[in-house]
């Protein structure tokens, strides 16, 4: 047993069940349930999944599976699970073009939850019993906890509930991980207990996981560092939302609605969001909190600069280089950033109580605020709705953006009727354009409309929605649509992209 082992496990029962991860594999066989670490993809298991597929594709057995996780993970999961045929089933939210496929094709089934309520549907047996759980750490401590690397996500639920565990313990991930992680379980009703949470920075939990070490069935040791996907530089519509959204915050202030801290921020994953964040670096705010599920490029970038008080969430979601820069000064970053269970960085009950300002992305908007964030064209999945409507739906107010314009222009953001609904436009105040903004509050559908299409639609659509909003205005009511024309907006576009 080598000095290596030794130190990251530290409990002796537990060392005496470390095994390669062939044989660790063998405990998942088909019709499981096997649940699995990781969130954006970040603190998944690597060696196990790898080993998984590779038997199957060798042995050409059957075995396909559901699969649970916290959020999208990396391709020594997705990937490598999907194209062994192994995935029956996956929950919730993913990233993978493999996957996507897979699922448009209808050859895996896909359910795409709230992230915040997957805790308890998963311990009230929703989805049925988890026979199998994966998850990465970065060490086992003498009691037999397990500390998490790089996301917390459903792990702890998943830790309980399972009937067998196996663990990954990843040397790769540094020792200074240990004390990152702040892990509270409220339970469930009737017994769901508060969660104590008042200010992003507060320590409510322990910082590790608990579970029973006679479910360990095996630990196999890796030296795989996470996967994290690269950013692009932001382009100039992402510069002008992030114009947008710096005043709009500015005025709020001045309004007296926010304080001069503002209340704190929640940022959806990706280019658009990353470059919103972005954009408060030159701003005047100062001493800025971060509730949210990601720790993303923007936000070190505000720590860096001073903007950040303190960023709580449930993954660091870092591109490869800022990845390995955080990794570098945990001593500097742990004092001001916090890992926790995505049942509480996504729950209504904290998200209310602190005020966050939501800020999402959208695929499109209609022009009565109700935001697709999931699908292209009505039925083929992107990614999932992830947490954003968790944020939306509690936040104290709840911003989209999206550039007007996508496809090199050939499509319009804003359209008469979204062709999939993921946010409906009782959760929607605030749409954000490189255009320019659309505040809804207070607004009936009809001022909506008018507000969208003025402020927020490219110039190049802007008379199409008009003509479309004169027209459907001729059938009365309280919401005026015309479905014939409003359906027929996507379908000409498909039969557009057919013909080229």
């Amino acid at each position: 047993m080598s000095s290596l082992t030794e130190q990251r496990i530290r409990n002796p029962e537990i060392r005496k069940r470390v095994t390669d991860a062939a044989t660790a594999a063998a405990h998942i066989r088909d019709g499981m349930t096997v649940a699995m670490s990781g969130f954006t993809p970040s603190g998944y298991p690597k060696a196990v999944p790898v080993a998984l597929a590779k038997r199957v594709r060798a042995s050409g057995e059957k075995c396909r599976i559901f699969l649970m996780t916290g959020a999208s993970v990396g391709e020594e999961v997705d990937t490598e699970l999907t194209v062994s045929g192994i995935l029956g089933k996956r929950i919730p939210y993913q990233t993978n073009d493999h996957l996507r496929r897979g699922i448009n094709a209808r050859d895996v089934a896909f359910l795409d939850p709230h992230l915040g309520e997957m805790d308890g549907q998963v311990r009230r047996g929703f989805f049925g019993s988890v026979h199998v759980a994966v998850v990465e750490a970065c060490t086992i401590t003498e009691e037999g906890h397990i500390v998490p690397t790089t996301s917390v996500g459903n792990s702890p639920t998943f830790l309980q509930v399972a009937e067998k565990v196996i663990v990954e313990v990843n040397t790769a991930q540094p020792m200074q991980l240990e004390g990152l992680h702040d892990i509270f379980c409220p339970g469930d009703p009737p017994n769901r207990k508060p969660i104590p949470l008042v200010r992003p920075g507060e320590r409510v939990g322990e910082p590790f996981m608990r579970v029973d070490p006679d479910k360990i069935v095996a630990v196999v040791m890796t030296d795989q560092k996470d996967a994290p996907r690269g950013l692009g530089e932001p382009d100039e519509a992402c510069i002008a939302i992030s114009r947008y959204l710096v005043d709009f915050l500015q005025h709020e202030v001045n309004q007296g609605n926010l304080p001069n801290t503002l209340l704190p921020l929640q940022s959806g994953v990706g280019e658009v969001a990353n470059s919103v964040l972005k954009g408060l670096v030159d701003c005047s705010f100062s001493e800025l909190t971060v509730y949210s599920e990601v720790i993303q490029d923007g936000v070190l970038d505000l720590i860096d600069a001073g903007k950040i008080s303190f960023a709580s969430g449930t993954a660091l979601t870092l591109s490869p280089a800022r990845l390995e820069h955080f990794l570098s000064n945990l001593d500097l970053y742990t004092k001001q950033v916090i890992l926790r269970p995505q049942e509480i960085t996504n729950s209504g009950e904290v998200i209310s109580r602190l005020g966050c300002i939501a800020m999402n992305t959208a695929v499109e908007t209609d022009i009565f605020g109700n935001v697709n964030s999931s699908h292209v064209l009505g039925n083929r999945l992107i990614n999932g709705i992830g947490g954003s409507g968790d944020f939306a739906r509690n936040g104290y107010v709840s911003i989209f953006c999206t550039p007007s314009i996508k496809a090199a222009g050939a499509i319009s953001s804003v359209v008469p009727m979204v062709s999939h609904v993921d946010h409906t436009d009782h959760d929607v105040d605030i749409i954000i354009t490189e255009q320019g903004l659309a505040d809804l509050r207070g607004m009936a559908p009809e001022q909506r409309a008018v507000s969208i299409i003025e402020r927020c639609a490219h110039p190049s659509f802007r008379d199409a929605l008009k003509e479309y909003w004169e027209r459907s205005k001729l059938g009365g009511g309280h919401f005026p649509v015309d479905l014939e024309t409003a359906f027929s907006w996507h379908v000409n576009f498909k039969r557009t992209k057919s013909m080229k």
